[in-house]
């Protein structure tokens, strides 16, 4: 799609206009075309035409003759016989879009004011070229220049000239098909919106599709015609106009076979309709104050405006919230199971493989290579380090008895 924006290349603007309309009437937004109509004529080869002709004051007759002209499907002809093999265009013109045409041996005769003529009489596109050709018997005159309307060739007389034509739009391919190529769109600015932020209102294609778009209200209020393809009539009717229609608004005419790509322009202001005053009398009594007519009156509608903003500040605490309180009762879950496994210790159970319990008495013990240990040491209680260090070093050094009483007497002796 080509955005309303009359410096955008793509597309042509071909009218601006503005229109004023009363409130709760109709507006019509004309947009005619009747190049976007469909012909169904087959005879594609005999559609497409370029032909050349010069005017000519060498005679002194003035008049305007052609040269040479060349359908898309057909050989190029040359009406003179003097110039048979003297003047031609590329036989592939119509598929590099080079239209030039190329003079051998310029005469004197040749000076004249030449035009490219290109018709596309399936797409109604009619384009002309025009370039003044001099001739001159000096080599140092010999040059191109702009003379404000048209190209001006001085060429030397006895050379060879080629007086340009070049179209390269897309016109004059040989790629087309009647339902896919021909769209028409119609969008709408309302007043302080940019033109890429522009409400898509309707697309309608050659092939009968059509596409509305918005609230219902709006697409039952605006339409077009059925038979706008057939008639070429693309209007854009609204009705029930109120002042929320007023904006920018702007047809689109796409015809990609013929390489049409136009744009109508329209400004819509809507304005309330003249009432009639009428007088009073206050001092009646039970009866209802007048209605002022200078007090606009619209739909029976209250419009309610909630501060989206705030609203969704809270619901985004709110989803916030939530999620934290959440996350601390998992976090005491958590906490409370660890705490009562630690108090109840851990369990394990000797499982054999497939979860089968494991009966110990089913092993024997070999017993031969156990040690045999004294009844003592298995009995040997530690309460400490201390304790268990004194009972090594009194099994490792046997307790000396020493007899108090027997030293008492060899002393006595």
């Amino acid at each position: 799609s080509v955005p309303a924006d009359a410096s955008n290349p793509d597309s042509v603007v071909v009218s601006v206009l503005n229109i004023s309309a009363t409130l709760g009437s109709q507006a019509v937004l004309p947009c005619k075309s009747y190049r976007m109509v469909w012909t169904q004529d087959r005879l594609n080869d005999r559609q497409r035409v370029v032909h050349w002709d010069v005017y000519s004051k060498y005679y002194g007759d003035n008049k305007m003759e052609r040269l040479c002209d060349m359908y898309s499907a057909g050989d190029q002809r040359v009406y003179s016989s003097y110039n048979k093999g003297r003047i031609f265009m590329p036989k592939n013109a119509f598929t590099d879009g080079n239209f030039s045409l190329v003079i051998k041996d310029v005469a004197e005769s040749d000076e004249g004011t030449y035009s490219c003529n290109l018709h596309h009489h399936y797409c109604h596109l009619y384009e002309t070229v025009k370039i003044q050709l001099d001739i001159t018997k000096k080599a140092e005159d010999a040059h191109e220049y702009w003379d404000g309307e048209k190209p001006v060739i001085v060429a030397l007389e006895g050379s060879t000239v080629m007086l340009p034509c070049v179209n390269r739009n897309h016109i004059w391919t040989e790629r087309h098909s009647e339902e896919e190529q021909q769209v028409v769109h119609w969008d709408r600015q309302p007043p302080g919106v940019p033109h890429d932020r522009a409400d898509r209102l309707i697309d309608l294609y050659a092939s009968g599709e059509r596409r509305s778009y918005g609230p219902l209200f709006i697409r039952q209020k605006m339409n077009i015609t059925n038979t706008a393809f057939a008639l070429g009539d693309f209007s854009l009717r609204i009705s029930e106009l109120e002042s929320a229609d007023e904006g920018t608004y702007s047809c689109h005419l796409h015809h990609h076979y013929c390489g049409l790509h136009e744009r109508r322009i329209y400004q819509v202001f809507v304005t309330e309709p003249v009432r009639e005053k009428k007088v009073v009398n206050l001092t009646t009594h039970n009866i209802a104050p007048a209605v002022d007519p200078n007090v606009v009156r619209g739909h029976n509608v209250i419009n309610v405006i909630i501060p989206e903003s705030r609203v969704h500040f809270f619901q985004q605490l709110g989803y916030i919230l939530a999620t934290l309180l959440l996350f601390v009762v998992f976090l005491i879950i958590v906490v409370l199971v660890t705490r009562k496994r630690r108090q109840r210790g851990y369990e394990y159970n000797v499982k054999k493989y497939g979860e089968k319990d494991v009966n110990l008495k089913e092993f024997t013990v070999d017993t031969t290579d156990l040690t045999q240990y004294k009844s003592e040491d298995i009995r040997l209680d530690y309460k400490n380090n201390i304790l268990k260090e004194k009972a090594e070093q009194a099994r490792s050094f046997p307790a000396k008895h020493i007899d108090l009483d027997k030293g008492n007497n060899e002393l006595l002796h």
